[in-house]
């Protein structure tokens, strides 16, 4: 018999598919309250008591175009994604540039439609390539070519796999080619003199940054596509001095 914390646990990653699945379609508390025919304020009292009577969970999966038995699938999956993929997973996706793209934009959440109106690429092209991350498991294929993700957003790349070593040799270049100047774009640099424990405390902030950038994609799905840009993030720290300085080292 499940204990009153496990039933709580559930409860709240249920409750946080749907708040996701909200986000992902760009429906607020007050459309959600005008197709239930409640008042805003009851549906926001819903979420944050975490309260909902069964009816009106399966009242609202339907709205979002889902059964109750995908979201709540969902709901599992989610605390469950893949945060590290297997040599063979990261070797196949950077082996074809389509798929890799395809898996790019199934990450960042992009339709099917969204992704032929913005690549070279026919539905039914879109639609084996998402077939085969399916069977990569890195997603899961649901009735109606709707994506449901297995791999969390902020997963890591392996140490010398096969992604690492795609994205130093085509990928950082390219990025790094700018001044950063223009926009929104950021630079910045810090050279400090650490501990070992300082270092893995700041390994630890690393990854809560990566967690921080993912949680605001999510946030940003509430806008349409042609308000969202492609944004990347490089986050590097290593033991290190300039070469200049270490040539004037005493031996």
């Amino acid at each position: 018999m499940p204990s009153a914390s496990n039933a709580m646990n559930e409860i709240d990653q249920l409750v946080n598919t749907l708040k996701r699945r909200l986000k992902i379609q760009g429906m607020t508390y007050r459309d959600l309250a005008l197709a239930l025919g409640v008042s805003e304020p009851s549906v926001k009292r819903m979420f944050a008591l975490r309260r909902f009577s069964v009816d009106r969970v399966v009242a609202i999966s339907h709205l979002l175009g889902f059964t109750l038995a995908e979201l709540s699938n969902e709901a599992a999956v989610s605390e469950s994604r893949l945060h590290t993929l297997t040599e063979e997973q990261e070797g196949k996706l950077v082996s074809d540039t389509k798929l890799l793209l395809v898996a790019v934009c199934v990450l960042n959440q992009w339709e099917i439609r969204d992704i032929v109106e913005t690549y070279a690429l026919t539905e039914a092209e879109c639609i084996q390539h998402l077939i085969k991350l399916d069977r990569l498991r890195l997603i899961h294929l649901l009735p109606g070519n709707r994506i449901r993700l297995n791999v969390a957003r902020d997963f890591d790349w392996r140490p010398k796999g096969p992604i690492r070593m795609f994205f130093l040799g085509q990928g950082l270049g390219d990025f790094l080619n700018s001044d950063f100047s223009e926009g929104d774009s950021v630079m910045a640099f810090s050279h400090a003199m650490l501990t070992e424990p300082a270092m893995v405390k700041m390994q630890k902030e690393i990854r809560k940054l990566r967690q921080k950038f993912a949680e605001i994609h999510e946030e940003s799905l509430a806008a349409p596509l042609s308000k969202r840009r492609g944004t990347g993030m490089l986050l590097a720290m290593r033991e290190w001095e300039i070469g200049a300085f270490t040539k004037l080292r005493r031996n």
